[in-house]
């Protein structure tokens, strides 16, 4: 798969501790853009966040949170983001969860797989 020119960025704000059934929220959204074919997917731990409660959660040693903000990046074609996007809403009722999820236009430079001999 090669990619290149005008994509889309979906990116998605979790808690750590969402979860479907005994596996973290991050985890089966991953695994389930994998098997729907998007060109990728990468899942950061944030450090430092609020939300809509305005409670701090901070990685902090002495105020350690066991809900650290967890943020999913998955770029690719517009129709590829629109085919995952009711995946995606179905997984956050699955968890009954909050979360944020955005859209916003990019441009790929450069998104080749390695080539194997």
């Amino acid at each position: 798969m090669e990619i290149t020119g005008e994509a889309r960025l979906l990116r998605i704000f979790i808690g750590e501790s969402d979860k479907i059934k005994h596996t973290a929220l991050y985890e089966v959204i991953v695994r389930e853009a994998r098997s729907m074919g998007l060109a990728g997917a990468t899942v950061w731990r944030g450090m430092l966040a609020f939300g809509p409660t305005s409670r701090i959660r901070s990685a902090k040693i002495l105020d350690l949170s066991s809900d650290l903000p967890i943020i999913i990046e998955i770029a690719d074609i517009l129709p590829r983001i629109d085919q995952f996007l009711p995946k995606l809403h179905e997984l956050f009722e699955d968890a009954k969860c909050g979360g944020l999820i955005t859209l916003e236009d990019v441009k790929v430079i450069r998104y080749v797989h390695e080539k194997h001999a």
